[in-house]
C-alpha cells in the first residue's frame, strides 16, 4: 500500500482523508511543514495544503517554499489546494511539485492523481493545461511531437483518453505515453524559466510573478 504524509491546517481534512482513501496509508498527518521535517518519516508522497498561515500559526512555512524544503529532503510532493490562479499552480511545478490536484475534485479523482504522484508520474490540473497550451502556442515550450500537441489540446478541452484514442486511432495507452513526457517537459520548462521570462510570454506585468516564483534555496532551514 502506497505510504503518505498529510501537511493540512484544517483538522477536518486531516481526520477524513485516511477515512476517504483507504487505498492510501497515512502514516501521520501535520499542521505545519515543520512539523513533517521534524520527524522526516519514510514515504511515497507527501500531500501538501498550500496555504497554511493562520492566527494560531503564522510563521509557518507554506507555499512553494514548503514545496521546496521537501523537495530538498527526497520527498514526492502534491500539492492539495484551493488555489485556481494559473500562476501560482506552475509556480509549484517550479518548486518541484509532481502534482497539483484541487480540493474540489471528486474524491476518485483525487486518489488517483495521489497514486500517480507517487509512482512518479505528474498529475497537471486543468487550468495549467490551457497556461501550457497558450505557452506551446507560443513555442515557449518546446514540445518535440506534433502528437503531443495534439494531445495537449485535446486536454486541455476536456477530452478524455477514450475519445482522444477514437479521434487520433491510437491506444489509450500511446496517448497516456505522450502526456507523461509532455509534462516532464512542462516542468523542466517552470523550474527553468524565470518570472520575468513568463511575464514577457503572457502580457504580465513586470514583478508581478515574483511574489509567487521560488527562488534557488528558498527551502530554507
Amino acid at each position: 500500500m502506497m505510504r503518505a504524509l498529510l501537511v493540512d491546517d484544517t483538522t477536518i481534512v486531516r481526520e477524513s482523508l485516511p477515512l476517504l482513501m483507504p487505498s492510501i496509508d497515512f502514516v501521520a498527518a501535520y499542521s505545519h511543514v515543520d512539523a513533517l521535517i521534524a520527524e522526516a518519516l519514510p514515504a511515497d508522497l507527501v500531500v501538501l495544503d498550500l496555504h497554511l498561515a493562520n492566527t494560531t500559526q503564522p510563521g509557518v512555512r507554506q507555499g512553494v517554499a514548503a514545496i521546496q524544503a521537501l523537495v530538498e529532503l527526497g520527498y514526492r510532493v502534491c500539492a492539495y489546494t484551493q488555489e485556481e490562479r494559473r500562476f501560482v499552480l506552475a509556480a509549484c511545478l517550479a518548486a518541484g511539485a509532481q502534482g497539483v490536484v484541487s480540493k474540489s475534485a471528486t474524491v476518485p479523482a483525487t486518489t488517483e492523481a495521489f497514486h500517480r504522484v507517487a509512482a512518479g508520474e505528474f498529475a497537471i490540473p486543468m487550468p495549467l493545461v490551457g497556461l501550457v497550451e497558450l505557452l506551446a502556442r507560443r513555442r515557449s515550450v518546446t514540445i518535440a511531437s506534433p502528437r503531443q500537441l495534439e494531445v495537449l489540446a485535446g486536454r486541455a478541452r476536456g477530452l478524455t483518453y477514450a475519445e482522444l484514442s477514437r479521434r487520433m486511432h491510437l491506444s489509450e495507452a500511446t496517448l497516456r505515453g505522450y502526456w507523461a513526457d509532455l509534462c516532464v517537459t512542462v516542468s523542466t520548462y517552470f523550474r527553468n524559466v524565470s518570472p520575468g521570462d513568463l511575464e514577457r510570454e503572457l502580457g504580465v506585468g513586470p514583478g508581478d510573478l515574483v511574489s509567487y516564483w521560488p527562488t534557488p534555496g528558498g527551502g530554507g532551514d
